[in-house]
């Protein structure tokens, strides 16, 4: 009897605390603790050092890390889907995974007083949700409600909390310890999060982060021929991060995005060996 009471209160316990609420960030910790490890063999390039990367050697042991995996897996598997599933259909299923996550940015835009965009964002939600089929379709932009996006590091950094250290985190890509926290919150602000069913919520999250990477199959050939990938993924992301936070305030997203994937869709951009971006446009 007292073992059926224990096991009726656990229960109790989970659907109150949904345990993926904080999954994002906290899931990773095996594989930072194996690059971890791997850091102590890297080896750094010579020169002066990026201020802003004090964790280079770790840095560079998890972009390894996870370069490898993007070669191997995510890359195939990506232009696999381009080449095989018509356009309408990925554009319908990026603007699903778009719109679900949507509420993350109407909070957001409310906490960073951009109560225009807010308006705006909370139009354009209910507009695709109810008219646009649960987020399949994109009325909402033919209507002239513009696409934003606005997550919690983006809010901690307007409320003035710093950076802090560079980050590049396994399967996530880059980051830094303002992000890295804002990723909590952003999941405590999409609807999924809240689902008692742990198939649904990891296999939605593993299916928003494969979109959101296929966006930036385009950027491929870039980062592969440059003298330092590592280097160069980390300064655009730092550079966008600042602008996302600091300038084109109230900018829509089409402005701000970074150039269309290969073989993407119209959603254009929160991995591997490509610059994993916090600001997905559709969010």
């Amino acid at each position: 009897m007292l073992a059926l009471k224990t096991r009726q209160k656990s229960r109790a316990v989970a659907r109150v605390h949904p345990s993926s609420r904080v999954s994002r960030c906290f899931a990773v910790a095996p594989a930072i603790a194996l690059c971890a490890w791997l850091g102590g063999c890297a080896t750094l390039p010579p020169g002066k050092h990026d201020r802003r990367d004090p964790f280079e050697r770790f840095n560079r042991a998890v972009w390894s890390f996870d370069n490898a995996l993007d070669h191997a897996i995510l890359r195939p598997s990506l232009r696999e889907y381009s080449s095989t599933t018509p356009s309408r259909v990925t554009r319908s299923v990026e603007n699903f995974f778009s719109n679900a996550t949507y509420t993350d940015t109407i909070v957001n835009d409310l906490l960073q007083a951009k109560f225009a965009n807010g308006a705006n964002d909370l139009a354009r939600f209910v507009v695709n949700s109810v008219v646009g089929l649960a987020g399949l379709f994109d009325p909402a932009t033919r209507m002239g409600l513009e696409r934003h996006h606005a997550d919690f590091g983006q809010t901690l950094g307007v409320w003035g909390v710093p950076s802090g250290p560079y980050l590049m985190l396994p399967f996530l890509g880059p980051s830094d310890l303002r992000d890295f926290v804002g990723q909590a919150g952003d999941e405590l602000l999409t609807p999924p999060a809240y689902s008692h069913d742990p198939y649904l919520r990891w296999g939605f999250y593993a299916l928003d982060q494969a979109i959101e990477r296929s966006q930036y199959m385009g950027l491929n050939r870039f980062i592969d021929k440059a003298f330092d990938p590592y280097a160069l993924v980390r300064n655009a992301y730092l550079q966008y991060r600042e602008f996302a936070i600091h300038g084109g305030r109230g900018e829509s997203v089409e402005q701000e995005s970074p150039a269309p994937a290969e073989g993407a869709s119209d959603r254009g951009s929160k991995s591997g060996g490509a610059p994993h971006s916090r600001s997905s446009p559709q969010r």
